[in-house]
């Protein structure tokens, strides 16, 4: 299935979650913001299985100083 994820499409396996897309990426949960089909994706969403089409954004924080 197509998925976008920041902007660039890309192919996900079926059962694609949220949680799994962060691993990908070496990302903890606790430490990005999520917004999916331009909604903010509350942390109890992020085993639910993304569909054909589905939007993410995947925002870390960044510290300063």
């Amino acid at each position: 299935m197509t998925i976008v994820v920041n902007g660039t499409k890309r192919e996900a396996t079926d059962g694609t979650t949220i949680r799994s897309l962060l691993a990908e990426s070496n990302l903890a949960p606790e430490k990005v913001a999520i917004e999916l089909n331009r909604r903010l994706a509350r942390s109890d969403k992020y085993d639910l299985p993304l569909i054909e089409g589905d939007e993410v954004e995947i925002v870390t924080f960044v510290g300063g100083g």
